[in-house]
């Protein structure tokens, strides 16, 4: 059986080889127009039986490892989420993130988001822990539902892509990258808030963010990074003014 023309649509994917071109240009596909298929088939289509040199990132198809983020038609998604028949009758822009470096075609350098990652230090931090035998570190429902919603992140980086504060000062942190320091301050576990202080309260921090929101509209997981921003933002204001009110035993 062949695709009539009905059954077909155009993907216009943004082509940067740096080996021969200077800036992006554009490429024009056809695809199968298929109910099940999203943007990542498409794609998947044209690498394996029409352009076998465009580049993209993707690996589980299934909205879980974050890593086929794209620009399509504007909007930053992942692009094995978004369904072509949604575009019908087409035709579908398909961009790299915005606001990060272009490496080739739609892959773009990642390499600032994960050393913000770092600078939170997204991880617990305890003093010491106690030997296995003593059991494990038990939560309640209460405890876990805390800090549930930011553990939610799957770094896919759609965030950073829709932040206008990112794009005018690539040193702010970001929205992902907050989000996920709140997710272990939040933790009846870690010990690590005065740790990540320094970090979030600087001017790098959660004070840059103008509260636009575009972050928590992008996120594919409703981790809602722009909540997480005005969170500890509360928490830092309250404990400031403790500490001025309060000095000898605000600490």
């Amino acid at each position: 059986m062949t695709d009539t023309d009905k059954d077909r649509i155009t993907l216009q994917v943004a082509r940067y080889r740096p080996e021969q071109e200077t800036e992006p240009t554009w490429q024009s596909y056809e695809v199968p127009l298929r109910k099940e298929w999203t943007v990542l088939d498409g794609l998947n289509h044209i690498k394996d039986h029409l352009d076998g040199t465009l580049s993209y990132r993707w690996s589980c198809r299934m909205g879980i490892c974050g890593s086929c983020g794209m620009t399509v038609d504007g909007e930053p998604q992942l692009s094995c989420a978004a369904f072509l028949t949604d575009s019908a009758p087409g035709p579908v822009r398909v961009e790299p993130l915005g606001n990060f470096p272009v490496i080739r075609d739609l892959v773009v350098e990642i390499g600032d988001f994960m050393n913000k990652l770092t600078e939170v230090k997204p991880w617990i931090i305890r003093p010491e822990d106690k030997p296995p035998d003593e059991g494990e570190y038990l939560q309640t429902p209460d405890e876990m539902d805390e800090f549930k919603q930011y553990s939610m992140c799957i770094n896919c980086m759609l965030c950073y892509a829709a932040c206008p504060v990112y794009a005018l000062d690539p040193e702010f942190l970001g929205p992902a990258a907050i989000a996920l320091a709140q997710r272990y301050n939040l933790d009846s576990r870690d010990a690590g808030a005065a740790d990540r202080r320094n970090v979030l309260d600087s001017a790098k921090g959660v004070w840059a963010c103008t509260l636009v929101g575009e972050c928590s509209t992008a996120c594919p997981k409703d981790v809602d990074p722009a909540g997480a921003i005005q969170r500890y933002k509360l928490t830092a204001a309250t404990r400031s003014l403790r500490e001025l009110l309060w000095p000898w035993g605000a600490r």
